[in-house]
């Protein structure tokens, strides 16, 4: 038997977590709503960010939604706590990836970048707090890189001029890992790859390579789980091999939710 998946997000940014989920388990069903009208919601209250959260999650359940994946870092921050106090099924949601990075990094310089929303989130902020001994973990907020991808533009004199603005900074600090702490983020990491080598060229003595980290595989990891431990999903039930089926759902314009889908997904 199938399981309807419901994913969210404030703009379109989640279907990178939808490509996760459908790669790990294809056999699903999946839903997915972008909440494009009141997107970004880096800057929106946490009152504001819960009613959108609750109005999203009661459209999926009606849809059908049997777990409900929170494809929003912003919104996990400030809604997925009120969610699973409401809502009599599992919820998933985003963590910008520090500990891998924490791990990893060889400099003993993190960077994140992510909204303002989720770098003044406690969630975060105690994520943060467990690793600050072992590295040292520069921000900064990856201004207008939502819009960007929300207009479609992943490309292009104005994508890397928006990137440079932000990533530069981390790197200068002695960044060798980047985590990508907001779901739209992973549609610009072309960019975002070109620019560090770009930067890495410009002077002798930098860093060399810088790699970044998008959680999305491990959320759709944790999905599986979730679904597994609360009897939704058998236990290493193994994948099927149908092509999923996907609803998408929007509340506004649906162009550019259908044209990154389609980059996405393929």
């Amino acid at each position: 038997m199938k399981v309807m998946i419901g994913v969210f997000d404030s703009g379109s940014g989640g279907l990178s977590v939808l490509k996760e989920l459908i790669r790990l388990m294809p056999e699903q069903e999946y839903v997915y709503y972008s909440d494009s009208a009141h997107c970004p919601y880096g800057e929106k209250t946490q009152d504001y960010i819960i009613d959108r959260a609750r109005v999203i999650t009661r459209l999926l359940m009606e849809k059908g939604a049997q777990i409900i994946v929170v494809a929003c870092n912003t919104a996990t921050a400030a809604a997925i706590a009120t969610l699973r106090q409401e809502f009599d099924i599992p919820f998933i949601g985003m963590e910008p990836a520090v500990k891998p990075a924490a791990l990893g990094t060889k400099s003993g310089v993190i960077g994140v970048l992510a909204t303002a929303g989720t770098l003044k989130a406690s969630k975060y902020l105690k994520t943060k707090g467990n690793f600050e001994d072992g590295c040292r973990i520069v921000e900064h907020v990856g201004k207008d890189f939502v819009e960007l991808v929300e207009r479609g533009v992943l490309e292009g004199p104005e994508a890397e001029a928006t990137v440079r603005e932000s990533l530069y900074p981390l790197l200068d600090e002695g960044a060798d890992i980047v985590v990508l702490g907001c779901t739209h983020y992973p549609f610009l990491l072309p960019v975002m790859e070109r620019e560090a080598a770009r930067w890495a060229s410009a002077a002798p003595g930098r860093i060399a390579e810088v790699r970044f980290i998008d959680p999305a595989p491990a959320v759709a990891r944790q999905t599986r789980r979730v679904m597994e431990d609360s009897g939704l999903l058998p236990a290493s039930a193994p994948a099927g091999d149908s092509s999923p089926s996907v609803q998408l759902l929007c509340s506004g314009s649906p162009d550019t939710l259908k044209t990154l889908f389609k980059l996405a997904i393929s």
